[in-house]
């Protein structure tokens, strides 16, 4: 895959400007965040044994800076989903009070879009659908769902024409989707508010979709090779196309 797009190097390179540390460092320190159960802390001290002496706190920053300018990069470079759409809702607490996670995968169980709301009617499900439909120029030939009446009442008004399943276990595949989210919210100790859950699961989805490349389905020749890519993407992503190769660079060694 070969980029040679020197605008958007320049356009990434002008968002670390003022920037007390290289733009390296701070895309691999969100990387970090975003792609394991890492907390702000175990960041800090991943770095500190690299050498980079850096705050908790500057972390913070750097995630909420750039995390969400990363995922929208990604998502514009996803290829075409997949026609077969498994959606799902996952209640989860804030404040002890119960809101909706709504989640739709493809077959291959890539994220497509998230939603969190307080309900989980039929409004809620129209309001879920025209998120998945903006700005793409097809619908799914088939969507995969529970037995929750509110898919059915919205799919009528909204893909009238796409094929709806309800079968038992068929949706397997979105309800496994969710176990990272879980064990997100088990680490961060709950989320602490609906801002704060949409905001940190749509810089992690797309992140999560590009490295997980389904190690048990290839050997392991073609999945290192699927791996660099992965990370070569997210380097063009994050640093630009001119940009050093990863955490082996001088930046990041002792």
């Amino acid at each position: 895959m070969v980029y040679s797009n020197h605008r958007m190097s320049a356009r990434t390179t002008n968002s670390y400007k003022n920037h007390r540390f290289p733009s390296e460092i701070i895309a691999h320190a969100v990387w970090l965040y975003y792609r394991f159960s890492l907390s702000f802390r175990e960041v800090q001290e991943l770095l500190a044994e690299r050498g980079v002496i850096v705050s908790h706190e500057a972390i913070r920053l750097w995630c909420f800076k750039f995390g969400q300018a990363f995922a929208k990069k990604l998502r514009h470079r996803r290829g075409h989903p997949g026609d077969t759409w498994h959606l799902d809702e996952l209640f989860i607490r804030i404040r002890g009070e119960r809101y909706y996670l709504w989640r739709a995968v493809d077959q291959d169980g890539d994220t497509l879009g998230i939603l969190v709301q307080r309900r989980r009617n039929t409004g809620a499900a129209k309001r879920f659908f025209r998120k998945l439909l903006k700005g793409l120029q097809y619908v799914p030939n088939r969507l995969v769902t529970d037995k929750l009446r509110s898919y059915a009442a919205a799919k009528r008004t909204t893909l009238p024409s796409v094929h709806h399943c309800t079968r038992q276990y068929a949706n397997n595949r979105a309800e496994v989707s969710h176990q990272p989210t879980r064990q997100r919210e088990r680490h961060m100790r709950r989320f602490k508010s609906l801002r704060h859950v949409q905001r940190f699961l749509s810089v992690h989805s797309p992140i999560n979709n590009l490295f997980r490349v389904g190690r048990h389905l290839m050997r392991a020749a073609h999945y290192r090779l699927f791996r660099d890519q992965a990370f070569v993407t997210l380097r063009n992503v994050t640093t630009g196309p001119s940009a050093f190769r990863g955490c082996s660079a001088k930046a990041l060694s002792h």
